[in-house]
């Protein structure tokens, strides 16, 4: 493959630099409103602020149970550093292991275990759970049901494409469905569905709240009409960049179908008793939450993965690590990067970030010679891509 360079956020007029610059902090400020913490966390929070934007990386404490993964993962190297010369992806995933530790959920730390096991997002989360969209959204399922089998297989999969950005109800009116269609700058879903022929699908999450859903939906839908045998859902095991699914936010999500009324309350409970019966299970591997691309995954995950019959990756942090965070030349093959996964692949994703792989050069040009390069970050385009 040809070289490309790992993305860093040393450039100030960068998208990673407004990353580490103008959203951490953001997000620091966010999480000291949504509890009511003590002073020593306000303490740790002040601390992580200032270290994020004017200092360096510092190590983790002796008594951190996860610091020798972390040392592993590349801590030596980058610690005394500044946050915008380590590579973006890293650097990210680092600052919510620190903000996690600042709030205490590790513990013990700030607070003397208080807040122990605490989400500092969860009140984002259940948010978007309680909203008129998602009403409608579950509303939507009763029309989706009557209409043909083909045309529920795209309005679920493009709802899970596009997370909270447009619901069923969108996806049902043939006209808006259309644009959606037009905003994707790459569409395997034929190969995709052709992959989807039984056996074992894992689908690895992204975020909780609204855009699991989708993802639930579409995996009962698998199960229900023999496109799988069984499902695998990855989820991660601690928060993780704000509103990553873990498996708490898997069961507000179960309770929130199954508290709605018609089909969405069936589906709800079609999946409970999957997960039940072992239909679906679910996983949550310490490595998705490691600052690395999949190719440097370890071995037993490898196995998992090289098991099923195909997996899905679920939006655009998995993208970055599916195909490595990288400056890769768009018009680079889908298959080249991914070439090391053991098995075949599928990413849905909608984009939020610089990296990019899979797109035909008419595509690309159109896409620069209309927006520059904002098309890459802007979240107003999608993917679907797939690799047998």
């Amino acid at each position: 493959m040809p070289d490309a360079a790992v993305i860093v956020s040393s450039d100030p007029e960068s998208f990673p630099h407004s990353v580490l610059a103008e959203r951490h902090p953001a997000l620091i400020r966010k999480v000291r409103d949504a509890f009511p913490y003590g002073p020593e966390q306000h303490q740790a929070l002040d601390a992580l602020l200032k270290s994020a934007t004017e200092g360096v990386i510092e190590p983790l404490p002796p008594g951190a149970a996860d610091r020798e993964q972390w040392e592993a993962w590349g801590l030596p190297e980058y610690v005394g550093r500044s946050w915008f010369e380590a590579p973006f992806l890293w650097s990210e995933s680092y600052f919510y292991r620190q903000l996690l530790a600042a709030v205490g959920y590790f513990g013990p730390g700030p607070g003397s275990g208080t807040w122990r096991g605490i989400d500092p997002f969860r009140p984002f989360k259940l948010a978007e759970l309680d909203t008129p969209e998602t009403e409608e959204e579950l509303a939507a399922l009763d029309e989706l049901a009557a209409r043909p089998v083909d045309d529920q297989e795209k309005a679920l999969l493009h709802g899970s494409l596009w997370g909270n950005r447009a619901d069923l109800g969108f996806q049902l009116s043939a006209g808006e469905g259309a644009a959606a269609d037009s905003q994707l700058v790459a569409d395997d879903s034929a190969l995709l569905w052709s992959l989807l022929s039984g056996g074992t699908v894992c689908l690895v999450a992204d975020n909780a709240g609204r855009e699991l859903i989708p993802d639930l939906l579409l995996l009962d839908h698998l199960l229900r009409h023999g496109r799988a045998d069984r499902a695998v859902l990855h989820l991660k095991p601690h928060p993780y960049y704000v509103s990553d699914a873990m498996t708490a936010d898997l069961v507000d999500a179960l309770r929130r179908l199954k508290e709605a009324k018609g089909a969405a309350a069936e589906a709800g409970h079609r999946l409970w008793s999957a997960l039940a019966d072992g239909r679906l299970t679910v996983r949550a591997h310490p490595f998705s939450c490691a600052p690395l691309p999949y190719a440097k995954m370890p071995g037993d995950l490898g196995r998992e993965f090289a098991a099923t019959t195909v997996t899905i990756f679920k939006g655009d942090l998995n993208y970055r690590r599916l195909v490595g965070d990288q400056l890769w030349p768009p018009t680079t093959p889908f298959a080249q990067p991914t070439a090391y996964f053991p098995g075949p692949v599928a990413a849905l994703r909608t984009l939020k970030s610089d990296v990019i792989v899979g797109l035909d050069a008419a595509t690309e040009s159109a896409l620069v010679a209309a927006q520059g390069q904002r098309w890459r970050t802007a979240g107003t385009h999608a993917l679907i891509q797939a690799r047998p």
